[in-house]
C-alpha cells in the first residue's frame, strides 16, 4: 500500500449526516450515501462533482458521526434537509482502497503504518473521540465506485508525534 503526506485546504461541503453505532451501518449507511447519490443533483455547484466525500467522526461510543457530502463553492445554497460543514486545513496521511481488497485490512495497515510513523491521528481540540487511534477519517469516492466492492481514497488527518 502507497502512502503520501499532503495538505489539503480548508473547503465547504454539503450534503446529508448519518448518526449510528456500528452494528446499524448495514443498510442504514449505505442507504445514506446512496439517498445523497441521487440528491447530487441538487448542488450545482459542486466543485468536483465525480467525487461523493465520506467523512466519518468517532464521537460516539460504539459509533460514528458520517456526512455524505460534496465539495460545494461559496455560492451554493443549503437545500432542504441537508446541512453545510466546513472542513479546515489539515496534513493527511493519504492511501487507496482497491476494489476486492477487505476495508477491515487496508485501515489495519493505515493504523499500523501511523503506529510506525512519525506521525499521530489528530484530535480536535475539545472533542471527545471514541477511536484511539484514526478518530476522523475521510473517504473520497469515485462516481463510478461500486458500493458492494468499493475503491476510494482515504485521508487521516495527522500531526506530527
Amino acid at each position: 500500500m502507497n502512502y503520501e503526506i499532503v495538505t489539503l485546504p480548508a473547503y465547504r461541503a454539503i450534503g446529508l449526516k448519518w448518526e449510528g453505532t456500528f452494528s446499524e451501518i448495514v443498510p442504514n449507511l449505505k442507504n445514506t450515501i446512496s439517498l445523497m447519490k441521487g440528491r447530487a443533483g441538487e448542488l450545482d455547484h459542486k466543485v468536483n462533482p465525480d467525487v461523493q466525500l465520506g467523512l466519518s467522526y468517532h464521537v460516539i461510543e460504539n459509533g460514528f458521526v458520517h456526512y455524505s457530502v460534496f465539495e460545494v463553492s461559496e455560492a451554493q445554497e443549503v437545500p432542504d434537509e441537508m446541512l453545510e460543514i466546513r472542513i479546515p486545513e489539515w496534513t493527511y496521511m493519504k492511501a487507496g482502497h482497491k476494489k476486492g481488497e477487505d476495508i477491515a485490512q487496508t485501515y489495519s495497515a493505515l493504523h499500523q503504518w501511523l503506529f510506525d510513523s512519525e506521525y499521530r491521528a489528530y484530535r480536535e481540540p475539545g472533542v471527545d473521540y471514541y477511536d484511539p487511534y484514526m478518530p476522523i477519517k475521510h473517504e473520497y469516492y469515485p462516481a463510478d465506485q461500486n458500493p458492494d466492492d468499493p475503491h476510494f481514497d482515504i485521508y487521516i488527518p495527522i500531526t506530527k508525534k
